[in-house]
């Protein structure tokens, strides 16, 4: 009783306010310093007769609230200021929280106060609340007036030169956002994928919004707006154009069977059955991955309240292209001899590995890398010396015929990397030879049907060293060195069907950093829809294995358990153990254990894909 009493004492913090400490020295404490993300802050409007650098720390004091329309904060504006100003445009993050100073000239205070915001600039979310890493300088000006608040008193000191949207510190923002997935449709998926019955892959498509201000409502709102600029080429949305929620919808709650109505305004009238179930499709899967939802139904409704259509969490998993790990999982890796074996993907630490059936398994040539279609039914894998890409059925008694590919590199350490399936059964690797470093693509993992695929924004000294393929299809990441540095990079992948010999020239487009806060990156897999797991290492710092977000931000949570020189890496869609390679052979980690042994001498851990 007394830890739970303590707890919710500890959930509400008035700003402002604190006890008197009898004893100590002084300290300066940033608004930012809040590591405890339960804590809720409640702002306090701007006291009478504040003098102009208190109305500017209030204010910065109110942007760090849980206020859902930042009421607060706008007391501290004029009401010209009040009414412009639109803090839903954009949100600065600042690594240690906003600096004032004042830059007021000399005998100007009749003219006002200036105070200039300084901070290190460490993101940055955009008016579709997506996530931008940044590393930059940040300045911004505020401007505070003398004016009439109320009739009979004194003129008070007011902002009327705001900062465009909201500034905070990196550990307030940490606490009052959080990152949720909205998913749409990949625009190139349906039947010929080899997914059947025209079922269409989702792709998450992660923002941020604010734990604390009904974050239900907001992720219903933001899956109704669209996708993010970013991805918005690569996938569709089933929800027509400007569709939202039925005016005078403020917020929403699942009853108690744990269904959810949404309203929706007149722009999806006329939508029929069939793609309103799909619409409720995105809607259950968003909500699915947000942490505080309990929403197993959804109930769409027209303008004028009558039923659109209703659909249940099983019968939505029908409608969508089945995530093959969602089945059963197999570990792969190589063994001492270079042959491809397996292990059920359980957290049993008793199993021992067995080899695949086929050409792999049965080590008709040595192998260093390999991977796993993701309906586990073939094998691409590169010779030892790393010149070859070979792809090969597991069924008993197939051959491995000819290799789909040679490099020219003279070096092992310049040939192929290890390959990586897409959801649509195309094989992709990159080929480090110094005089032809390419990315290619092999349609069904045939070789007649080769492509070198281009990469916008990528430097001609750049060199790719690893490629994994997202479940979806839609985004690719990239471990790519240049100028001695090995760096994360995430790329949309873009598929042109307007060819006129009929063919689909694809391409990797507006690559962005993920895992900027490390120096090298060395490792890296998709753990997810939108998050990665990788090995590097910061500045100055030792080597570390953690997730990151495939838009660049890093979410909280617990610290994985670190590893002896961690070579490769593995993780699979699901809460399946995380594969790694490292001084101590093949090992994995379960679920709430630590690291154990599965194969001294094995190399290259990976699940399909």
């Amino acid at each position: 009783m007394r830890g739970g009493a303590l707890a919710g004492c500890g959930a509400i913090v008035l700003a402002g306010c604190a006890s008197m400490p009898d004893s100590g020295g002084l300290e300066s404490v940033e608004a930012s310093q809040r590591p405890d993300s339960q804590v809720r802050v409640f702002a306090l409007p701007p006291q009478d007769d504040a003098a102009a650098t208190s109305i500017v720390d209030g204010f910065l004091e109110a942007l760090t609230s849980d206020d859902p329309s930042y009421a607060v904060a706008r007391k501290y504006l004029t009401p010209k200021a009040a009414k412009n100003w639109h803090p839903e445009r954009q949100t600065v993050v600042l690594k240690d929280g906003p600096r004032k100073r004042s830059t007021d000239r000399a005998n100007s205070a009749e003219d006002g106060h200036d105070f200039e915001l300084t901070g290190t600039q460490v993101a940055r979310l955009d008016d579709q609340q997506a996530y931008q890493p940044a590393n930059q300088r940040y300045s911004g000006q505020l401007h505070l007036s003398l004016v009439a608040t109320a009739k009979g008193k004194p003129k008070q000191w007011r902002i009327d030169t705001p900062p465009p949207g909201v500034v905070l510190g990196k550990t307030d923002f940490q606490r009052i956002y959080q990152s949720v997935n909205k998913y749409y449709y990949a625009v190139d998926s349906g039947a010929k994928s080899g997914d059947g019955g025209g079922q269409k892959r989702l792709v998450a498509d992660p923002v941020f919004v604010r734990r604390w201000v009904d974050p239900l409502t907001e992720t219903v709102k933001e899956v109704l707006a669209g996708p993010t600029r970013w991805l918005n080429r690569v996938v569709t949305t089933s929800f027509p154009l400007k569709a939202g929620l039925r005016d005078g919808t403020k917020s929403l709650a699942p009853d108690d069977a744990n269904k959810l109505k949404v309203p929706l305004n007149k722009r999806a009238d006329s939508i029929g059955s069939a793609q309103c179930k799909k619409m409720a499709a995105q809607l259950l899967y968003s909500l699915r991955d947000l942490s505080s939802s309990s929403v197993d139904e959804v109930e769409l409704e027209r303008a004028d309240g009558r039923l659109m259509c209703t659909l249940a969490e099983g019968a939505a998993d029908a409608l969508v292209a089945p995530r093959y790990s969602e089945g059963l999982q197999y570990q792969y890796f190589l063994d001492g001899k270079g042959r491809v074996v397996r292990m059920p993907g359980t957290n049993g630490s008793h199993q021992k590995p067995e080899q695949v059936a086929g050409p792999m398994g049965e080590g008709e040539r040595q192998m260093r890398s390999v991977a796993i279609s993701r309906d586990q039914e073939r094998a691409a894998a590169v010779s030892g010396d790393g010149h070859s890409l070979y792809v090969a059925s597991m069924v008993t008694n197939a051959s491995l015929g000819d290799a789909l590919a040679h490099s020219a590199a003279k070096a092992e350490k310049d040939g192929f990397t290890t390959p990586s399936w897409d959801a649509q059964g195309d094989l992709w690797v990159a080929d480090r030879d110094p005089k032809n470093r390419r990315l290619l693509v092999f349609g069904q993992g045939m070789g007649d049907r080769m492509q070198e695929v281009r990469i916008d924004e990528l430097g001609d000294d750049a060199r790719i060293e690893a490629v994994k393929m997202s479940a979806d299809g839609a985004r690719i990441a990239l471990l790519v060195t240049e100028d001695g540095e090995t760096r994360l990079q995430i790329g949309r992948v873009e598929r042109d069907h307007g060819m006129t010999d009929g063919d689909v020239e694809i391409s990797v487009a507006d690559l962005r950093r993920a895992a900027p806060d490390m120096e090298e990156v060395t490792a890296v897999s998709w753990a997810g829809g939108s998050r990665l797991l990788v090995v590097g290492r910061e500045s100055g710092g030792l080597q570390q294995i953690r997730y990151v977000q495939c838009d660049g931000s890093t979410p909280t949570g617990q610290a994985l358990p670190g590893l002896t020189r961690v070579s490769e890496i593995a993780a699979s869609d699901t809460d399946l153990p995380l594969l790694a390679h490292s001084d101590d052979g093949i090992v994995r980690l379960p679920s709430g254990s630590a690291w154990q042994s599965v194969l001294k001498d094995g190399t290259a851990p990976v699940y399909p894909g």
